[in-house]
């Protein structure tokens, strides 16, 4: 059976090419050392929130600063976004970037409090391309290690993780994909999806 490739898939795969290749090229200011550096700043803060016994409702706030820290927010989103990028006026891609921010947040908050009682270590770095690979493993109670891996670069004029990848499933992806539904549920509306997204996640 021949499977025939949507429009919006199209699209969204080019966008994410166009997003790899916007990266800084090899040779670039940020060194492997400092994406593992990095990161290793980046888990230290996942491990003191996970860990520090707070509710639910208490720790999406620090992931929230946690996200804005270390992430490329406006790169992540508006690659999210995808081809409905190029349509979007600067306030509605302002909009976005605000409610997507809060929603990974809150959505991978829940995922990362699924952590209590364990701890994400880094154990490698490399250059990737144009960006940083920074692998890291996730080690909890009773249960088989597993794999995260942070994408690197400094294209923001600041180091930044622009990818994450839990057990090899890409967050750019996986949004890319729940936010086109969410706007093909609306009719293309982007401002009915930018407010539903707020409360969602």
């Amino acid at each position: 059976m021949t499977l025939h490739p949507t429009r919006r898939g199209l699209l969204g795969q080019l966008s994410a090419a166009a997003l790899l290749a916007a990266l800084p090229l090899p040779g670039f200011a940020l060194t492997t050392d400092q994406a593992s550096a990095l990161v290793g700043t980046l888990v230290a803060d996942i491990n003191q929130v996970i860990n520090s016994g707070r509710s639910e409702a208490q720790m999406f706030p620090e992931f929230e600063r946690i996200f804005q820290r270390y992430a490329d927010v406006p790169t992540i989103a508006r690659s999210t976004l995808g081809p409905d990028a190029r349509r979007a006026s600067a306030a509605q891609l302002q909009a976005f970037t605000t409610a997507f921010r809060s929603y990974i947040s809150r959505k991978y908050g829940k995922r990362f409090r699924e952590f209590i009682g364990g701890a994400i270590e880094v154990k490698s770095a490399r250059a990737v391309k144009s960006f940083h690979e920074v692998n890291c493993i996730v080690r909890l109670t009773g249960e088989a290690p597993f794999a995260i891996i942070f994408l690197v670069s400094d294209q923001g004029g600041s180091d930044k993780f622009f990818d994450m990848l839990i057990e090899g499933i890409s967050l750019l992806k996986s949004e890319r994909t729940e936010i086109g539904a969410m706007i093909d549920r609306r009719g293309g509306d982007l401002d009915a999806m930018i407010r539903d997204l707020a409360r969602a996640g």
